[in-house]
């Protein structure tokens, strides 16, 4: 019976799912406040969002960007102090990146549980830097007048919108990612709940 060894921590799977339901919520409740007053030609269906009108949509937004900003700065702490990141993020090289999406676009990248690719590694500091724009975004259009400061570093009231439109459009094409992801290779939510995996499916 193959030995089965700990591919993510405890606090790495904690972080993860708490993360999972809150940008959830965020962009949900965020569709249906965009609806009330939308910046581009379209909107979102009335389905795919929640609060169910501007002032629930708002409370539930700001409940989940509380949680987000929590569960980040966790994350963050937990990342440099275990050496998380640096295990798994780092080195991270342009060739490595150009090597490795070349062969997933060839549907020929061996996958390794508990082992980033230069791809995910690009990814995965994409969308950190992502979360700290759509967190501080968020705060210069919910208090413009208090941090106005921080909302003239966005370009003002009606840029700041577009920036953190466009951050959570990032992140909601990374879940689009993460999701298709899974789906190809199944086997890699399971270490995600319980934390562990095969001995002979990880890099050494």
């Amino acid at each position: 019976m193959p030995k089965k060894i700990l591919l993510h921590p405890l606090a790495v799977r904690i972080a993860h799912w708490i993360n999972a339901l809150a940008i959830g919520v965020m962009l949900m409740s965020g569709w249906a406040i965009y609806n009330a007053s939308p910046i581009f030609g379209f909107k979102f269906p009335i389905w795919a969002t929640l609060g169910g009108w501007l002032g629930g949509a708002i409370a539930w937004h700001f409940a989940a960007m509380w949680l987000v900003a929590v569960n980040g700065l966790f994350y963050l702490i937990y990342g440099l102090a275990s050496g998380h990141f640096r295990r798994h993020f780092l080195p991270l090289r342009a060739r490595d990146v150009v090597s490795d999406a070349y062969q997933a676009m060839r549907f020929k990248l061996p996958h390794q549980p508990g082992i980033y690719n230069a791809v995910q590694k690009l990814l995965y500091w994409g969308v950190m830097f992502l979360g700290v724009i759509v967190v501080l975004s968020g705060l210069s259009i919910w208090k413009p007048v208090q941090l106005d400061w921080l909302s003239d570093l966005f370009g003002g009231f009606d840029f700041s919108r577009k920036v953190h439109f466009a951050a959570m459009a990032g992140i909601a094409a990374f879940v689009v990612v993460h999701l298709l992801l899974v789906a190809i290779v199944p086997k890699t939510l399971v270490p995600m709940v319980t934390g562990r995996g095969n001995a002979k499916e990880s890099a050494s």
